[in-house]
């Protein structure tokens, strides 16, 4: 398969925001914002084990909010601060669906959405 008819994402993440970025169809020549994801965090809870098992209910909701946005992904890259995209990254490998994607990861600060979809353009072209 040509990297020109690849399904391609990347998307930008932290704890609570993820920007993704893609085409809208494998025809396009341009990449997108196709959508924005956010995790509101965990309300404060008085008993630790709770608000240890809700914080990781938040974060599953999290990632699938996020895969909804990518059906059928062959390719993507993931950057943003601190271990989040590595966390995201291993609930690719261990859902079904995305189990072949093949997923890379960096780290970078935030970006504007145009600084982001060019760094995924320079990525995949």
């Amino acid at each position: 398969m040509s990297h020109k008819n690849k399904k391609l994402f990347g998307v930008w993440m932290d704890t609570h925001n993820a920007i993704i970025i893609g085409k809208e169809n494998t025809e396009d020549e341009s990449y997108i914002v196709l959508g924005t994801v956010e995790n509101k965090g965990a309300d404060n809870n008085s008993n630790e084990h709770a608000a240890n098992n809700h914080e990781i209910s938040l974060k599953q909701k999290f990632f699938k909010e996020i895969a909804m946005l990518m059906p059928n992904i062959d390719e993507i890259h993931i950057t943003g601060t601190g271990q989040i995209q590595e966390q995201f990254t291993k609930f690719l490998a261990d859902t079904p669906q995305y189990k072949n994607v093949m997923a890379t990861n960096s780290t970078a600060e935030k970006m504007s959405d145009e600084q982001l979809v060019s760094f995924v353009e320079n990525l995949f072209n």
